[in-house]
């Protein structure tokens, strides 16, 4: 049988169209057997809210990832499956996202009446640190990081623009900065409020509010990295025990592939008598 070069270019676009599904496909799989693997030693329900490059086309083009209603939608169907008696776990990667969104997760995650506990292998920012706060336990590597939360409005702080106007006066600012500053306030007061409802089953209305005040009164930049010793110190129960198979997970989620890679080491544990030759 002899095929024309046309329909040798055909078929080779056609494997390189089907390659990078089948490779999604295995992968896939790889992480239902790890998931299942987790669920089953833990005897938990296990929900991953992951946001990375990931390339789903063949002209491998990445697409940026946070949390949005379609997370929110899924993690409540998550919850809303997992029985009451079940325990749940979730793997938190993310810079965070829409408020509303963030706000729903975690408000199911606190009603959900077996332990909860968030695992975070990296950071968990602005609305991944939301979440987290409302796990009964929130577990880090040693170097991950949360963040604060103190709301955004547009591209600015709100907590920027409340003292843009104070430091001018509001007779000295436009009106549209004025709506901005109200609209501010609200947000600041309504985050305050929200992470000290998270918190108050654990730790009480009086340290659930000064923990609140501290995460989202933008004493920091909205990128702050969040050491797991200091939320040690502010009381809330974070410990460092991350179990290997998260680790395992997150490798099941890769960054798009380059042609030059920003980071290379050699995959392996060195010993103390180990010789190079």
């Amino acid at each position: 049988m002899e095929f024309s070069l046309g329909a040798l270019i055909w078929i080779f676009f056609l494997l390189m169209a089907l390659g990078p599904m089948w490779q999604q496909t295995k992968l896939n799989q790889k992480r239902y057997h790890l998931t299942r693997r987790f669920e089953k030693r833990r005897g938990s329900r296990l929900i991953t809210l992951i946001h990375r490059q990931e390339s789903f086309s063949f002209l491998g083009i990445p697409f940026s990832r946070y949390i949005n209603i379609e997370d929110s939608e899924q993690v409540l169907r998550a919850i809303r499956l997992t029985p009451p008696d079940m325990p749940i776990d979730i793997i938190l990667h993310t810079p965070g996202g829409l408020v509303l969104a963030s706000e729903q997760i975690a408000r199911a995650l606190e009603n959900h009446p077996a332990k909860v506990t968030a695992f975070i292998p990296h950071y968990a920012m602005s609305g991944g640190t939301m979440i987290a706060l409302a796990a009964d336990e929130i577990v880090m590597d040693c170097n991950a990081v949360l963040g604060p939360v103190d709301p955004q409005i547009g591209q600015f702080p709100a907590a920027s623009i409340l003292e843009a106007v104070r430091l001018k006066g509001p007779q000295r600012v436009d009106d549209n900065t004025l709506i901005l500053a109200d609209m501010s306030a609200k947000a600041m007061a309504q985050v305050e409020d929200f992470i000290t409802y998270l918190l108050s089953d654990n730790l009480g209305e009086e340290k659930a509010r000064e923990i609140a005040v501290i995460l989202s009164n933008g004493r920091w930049t909205h990128d702050y990295p969040i050491s797991c010793e200091f939320l040690q110190q502010l009381g809330l129960p974070v410990s460092t025990s991350l179990p290997p198979e998260v680790f395992a997970i997150m490798d099941l989620y890769p960054q798009p592939p380059q042609r030059r890679p920003s980071v290379q080491y050699i995959p392996l544990p060195y010993g103390e008598k180990e010789e190079i030759k």
